[in-house]
């Protein structure tokens, strides 16, 4: 049996080129969350958000919609994982108002950034110290793919990103913690422009429907050229057809 999908786009902004598969009434996140059930906010690795903005994306939108929240590059990129605790209670703290609807926290690495086992095992702790929910860790640079890093997301129940492009073969597959798998497509072979194509899709629908009783992530990032809203429809029929 397939378990709880969530499926959707970086962002919830709706292309001309599909805008005639979605309701013309409502806010643009009211439209987007009418026919996808997830959504990934990278907004936040920017900036904070006010309250009373989470509160109200949390407010207009369907009872089973979720929304999956970046890491601050604060934390990732300019203190790269070390000594960010405040940083990290800061955000947990922001991301509060999402209440129910929060889904898993992404954790992008910089490419640059190689594994170190004693600052991802400090970090990963005080991670958990401060959030006791789904994490998908996305790592760009080999060193992640090993062994060691992978008993280390596991014994710390964080979900390793199947990622397109990878930077190894590896990270094209889900790691780390089985009880989650989360996708994230940015378009290939143009980073963030390139659309995927039926076969691509259909393989991608199989390796989903292959993870049974558990929660999966697809977010296609695919954004810069439109592609990433026609790419989350077309998985999603895919997806009812393995389903009916």
């Amino acid at each position: 049996m397939l378990g709880e999908v969530f499926l959707g786009t970086a962002g919830w902004a709706i292309p001309r080129a599909s805008a005639d598969a979605f309701p013309t009434t409502g806010s643009g996140l009211q439209r987007y969350a009418s026919m996808f059930t997830g959504v990934e906010i990278n907004s936040t690795f920017y900036r904070s958000h006010r309250a009373a903005t989470l509160e109200r994306w949390r407010a207009t939108t369907p009872a089973g919609f979720r929304f999956a929240v970046k890491a601050p590059k604060a934390v990732t990129h300019e203190a790269r994982l070390v000594g960010c605790a405040p940083r990290l209670g800061q955000f947990f703290d922001e991301i509060a108002p999402l209440g129910e609807k929060l889904g898993p926290v992404l954790v992008q690495l910089p490419p640059s950034l190689a594994f170190d086992a004693g600052v991802a095992s400090a970090f990963l702790a005080a991670l958990r110290e401060r959030w006791e929910g789904a994490v998908a860790l996305e790592p760009r640079h080999a060193s992640w793919f090993g062994a060691e890093a992978a008993g280390l997301l596991r014994d710390h129940r964080i979900a390793r990103v199947a990622a397109d492009p990878a930077c190894v073969s590896a990270a094209a597959e889900p790691g780390g913690f089985p009880d989650l798998t989360y996708w994230r497509l940015h378009g290939a072979p143009r980073l963030y422009f390139s659309p995927y194509g039926a076969q691509a899709l259909e393989a991608l629908a199989a390796a989903i429907a292959r993870v049974p009783n558990r929660q999966s992530w697809c977010i296609f990032d695919n954004t810069a050229s439109g592609a990433a809203a026609a790419n989350a429809l077309s998985l999603a029929a895919r997806l009812a057809v393995r389903t009916d």
